[in-house]
């Protein structure tokens, strides 16, 4: 009772320069507080704890709907702030104006984390994955001396982690796009996480390995493919002949032809190479042996895919097999034989278990737009004037659905599939079709390099 009574004097001092009518109203409930009847005073005490343990503090606390909208707008319009911005065109000056209005809408960089793993996945769209200004402006997103160690026990437990996988993150995008860090990326890192740090040791690890790997492959492919198929046909046929005395033959070049009756006809183009030693080889085939030609084949540059096709023969058997003496002068550097007369003991064995596979000899390669029996066969026409032992020897065409055909099966409704075609002997003779518009390049070897 003692406790009740306190409390209730409590609050009546609370409201005492209010109103009248307050105290009036404190005056009442402490005679009833004082009271024998023990229900009044029970129902009484309730309601004054209950507004007495009410404070504003506590209904300030309790979220409102409307800052629940605020907040769900804010992270919107972070996931979205490229889509928004950049609406008409994605250029680099674009990409560039996001980061900015970024950095100006707040000065403590809030949401910067995700802002970065956002602008890193847009950063092919824009087309400036590959531009180190741009990597370094997103780094400077990045808040300065916040994140950076004091002590060593801060940088011995991955101070700030988020933070520093996220700056990994996007120096492992630069590595993976063969983007070389310079000194304003050193300076960043460090004016942002520290000198030990995991971002500095990635940085580091980039600059030792890069510049021993920059020019360690001996055939390179370039940033900018030709544009021109023509030129891309020569260019993958000269990559995959290894051969510095191979020749690249344009058979036909794309063209557009009119017909007698007015039907406008797209004539494909036909890139070939073949080299001597694949010429001295076919010039020895069987001519009771029929050759092949098979295909499509994919060749990956970079991000485009082209197809070529072969004129190639099933292993020769082992009884018909004639080995050859190697010439001495073929190769003076590195012999090709050796006849060495070595003592041998009884526990060495004469036999090797080597597994050889013989896929059989190529003969050419040819490149073109259209992969149909009709275009391979006047590019087979065209190795004709140069091997007159094809007019002996059967074709078969062993081809299976080009990419056209793939698109087109994959774009028809109807239940019909473009499958291989079967092996059909080539009725046509390669003296009734006369190629035009060939090219004959010179070998590379005046070149003095493989390009």
């Amino acid at each position: 009772m003692k406790c009740v009574r306190c409390l209730l004097q409590l609050r009546c001092l609370r409201l005492v320069g209010q109103s009248s009518r307050s105290a009036a109203q404190c005056g009442a409930l402490l005679q009833s507080a004082a009271s024998s009847q023990p229900s009044v005073l029970h129902q009484s005490q309730h309601q004054v704890l209950r507004h007495f343990h009410a404070s504003p503090a506590c209904a300030k606390s309790q979220p409102e709907p409307v800052h629940n909208e605020k907040r769900v707008k804010s992270l919107i319009t972070n996931d979205d702030l490229f889509e928004r911005v950049a609406k008409d065109a994605r250029t680099k000056a674009m990409f560039n104006k996001v980061m900015d209005i970024f950095i100006k809408r707040d000065i403590r960089r809030r949401g910067h984390v995700e802002f970065i793993y956002a602008a890193l996945k847009k950063m092919p769209e824009f087309g400036v994955e590959r531009d180190l200004a741009v990597y370094n402006k997103l780094l400077d997103v990045f808040p300065k001396e916040v994140f950076v160690p004091r002590n060593y026990i801060q940088r011995m437990f991955n101070h700030y982690p988020r933070q520093q996988e996220c700056g990994v993150q996007l120096l492992e995008q630069m590595e993976n796009y063969g983007i070389m860090p310079n000194m304003e990326t050193k300076v960043l890192l460090v004016q942002i996480f520290g000198e030990k740090t995991h971002p500095m040791r990635k940085y580091q690890r980039i600059m030792y390995w890069f510049p021993k790997f920059k020019h360690i492959n001996p055939f390179p492919v370039p940033q900018q493919l030709p544009e021109d198929p023509v030129d891309l046909a020569r260019f993958s046929l000269t990559r995959i002949a290894n051969d510095l005395d191979a020749k690249v033959i344009v058979y036909q070049l794309p063209c557009t032809d009119v017909t007698v009756s007015g039907e406008e006809i797209t004539l494909p183009h036909i890139v070939g190479t073949q080299s001597p030693s694949q010429m001295e080889l076919l010039a020895k085939h069987n001519p009771n042996r029929p050759v092949f030609v098979e295909g499509p084949f994919p060749l990956w540059l970079r991000k485009t895919c082209v197809h070529y096709y072969i004129l190639r023969a099933d292993p020769i058997p082992p009884d018909e097999k004639v080995e050859e003496p190697y010439d001495p002068e073929r190769c003076l550097d590195y012999p090709l034989q050796l006849d060495l007369d070595l003592e041998r003991d009884y526990g060495d064995q004469e036999s090797f278990d080597v597994e050889d596979l013989d896929e059989g000899p190529v003969f050419a390669m040819c490149m073109t737009s259209q992969g149909d029996q009709a275009t391979l066969n006047q590019w087979i026409s065209g190795l004709q004037q140069n091997n007159p032992i094809l007019g002996k020897v059967p074709t078969l065409f062993r081809l299976d659905a080009g990419p056209r055909e793939l698109q087109g099966a994959a774009a028809t409704e109807s239940g019909h599939s473009h499958g291989p075609e079967a092996e059909t002997l080539k009725e046509e003779s390669p003296h009734e079709e006369e190629p035009q518009n060939i090219v004959e390049e010179e070998p590379r070897r005046s070149q003095g390099m493989k390009q």
